[in-house]
């Protein structure tokens, strides 16, 4: 038989892995008898037998030789810790912006190399992915962690798959994730901060600004006078600053915002002669994270807030003011330059009278009935008069 199904036990897990293979004795003018084996590129019965009839073939006309020199025998499958450079390298670094390459590069380092880095691809299974979720709980890491995780996994697979190492990927299925509230300052509390940071103001202007327009820290801290059009009243956002990196937006794509006739009087009197950047040092460079994190810190312990907050803590309370507001879901979206509706929707809950005047519209009569009831009043009207 020249084709055949090949099973094997895994040593480390005991597990039973199988594949087609052929194997084709043949006897060389020398009389030496060489065997072809290989596994089959197309892994069924039907598709074994076909390649192992075109090897056949190849081997009659004495082509096999030289086709097997371009072929040379399917290579073993790398395994994960091999296979990471190469998608590294060939795939996160040409797709990925640097911040994304980085967080790839660390969910391999953590937690995917100590766990899968010594398996070959094809010996990666269901049940192991499975295995592999409960025991990142058991160490203590958060469903989120663990997505992120397995999102790193799944892409990594599925581009193997796509470059013909992988004839198959295992599905993987991400944990609920509890929805996250939303940290964010009511109205008095952010009055509260913005007089705090009075003492300072170069804080105080970042804070105002990011209260009205809900950038995040990194888009701040990018912002160039070149993005803004006083006159016209409004501003482009384009790029981020993370991890001493410029790059696009998180989602990519730029978005322009309208600025409040208050922000724009701001920014005239904000003008300065440092550099480009809107918010830097003195110096005219970019602020430092850490930096900038402590002394908004400091300025909440002045404020007396409850809480320490950080800068994203002014996006969710630009959001969430504008829906406290009465702000359609849909402007608020465009206006924090969210890419997926489902992003905004975190703020719906703080809509309460938005949706009590919509389900109190159920109580009043019925647009075809409220017609026909002031037809037939005027009609009643008109005879009366006659």
């Amino acid at each position: 038989m020249t084709i055949g199904m090949r099973t094997w036990r895994s040593r480390k897990t005991g597990e039973m892995y199988s594949y087609w293979e052929i194997n084709i004795d043949r006897r060389g003018l020398d009389g030496v008898t060489k065997t072809v084996r290989k596994k089959a590129q197309v892994q069924t019965q039907r598709g074994a037998a076909l390649e192992e009839t075109e090897i056949r073939k190849a081997i009659l006309a004495g082509i096999y030789d030289d086709q097997a020199k371009k072929e040379v025998l399917p290579q073993e499958t790398p395994t994960l810790e091999k296979f990471s450079k190469e998608f590294i390298k060939s795939y996160a670094k040409v797709n990925n912006k640097e911040t994304e390459v980085t967080s790839k590069e660390g969910n391999l380092r953590r937690y995917l190399i100590p766990a899968f880095g010594d398996r070959r691809l094809d010996e990666i299974r269901f049940r192991d992915i499975e295995t592999f979720k409960v025991d990142m709980l058991q160490r203590g890491l958060s469903p989120k962690s663990i997505n992120n995780a397995l999102a790193t996994l799944s892409k990594l697979l599925r581009w193997a798959e796509e470059g013909e190492v992988l004839t198959s990927v295992p599905r993987i299925h991400h944990l609920p994730v509890p929805e996250e509230e939303s940290d964010f300052l009511t109205f008095d509390e952010a009055d509260q901060l913005l007089k705090a940071a009075e003492f300072n103001p170069e804080w105080r202007g970042m804070i105002f600004f990011a209260l009205r327009t809900g950038l995040r820290y990194g888009e701040l801290c990018e912002l160039k006078w070149s993005d803004i059009d006083l006159v016209g009243g409004r501003m482009r956002v384009r790029r981020s600053y993370t991890r001493g990196n410029v790059t696009d937006r998180k989602n990519r794509s730029a978005y322009t915002v309208p600025l409040s006739p208050e922000t724009v009087a701001f920014l005239e009197k904000h003008q300065h002669e440092k550099g480009d950047l809107v918010f830097c040092q003195p110096n005219g460079k970019r602020h430092i994270h850490r930096r900038s994190d402590v002394a908004l810190k400091r300025i909440c312990k002045r404020a007396k807030l409850q809480r320490l907050i950080g800068w994203h803590a002014l996006r969710h309370t630009f959001g969430s003011h504008l829906a406290m507001r009465g702000i359609p879901l849909l402007d608020i979206k465009d206006l924090m330059g969210h890419k997926d509706i489902k992003s905004t929707l975190r703020y719906a809950h703080l809509m309460p009278e938005k949706r009590a005047e919509s389900i109190a519209v159920l109580d009043a009569p019925a647009p075809f009935l409220q017609n026909i009831r002031r037809t037939q009043a005027e009609n009643e009207g008109s005879e009366a008069c006659a």
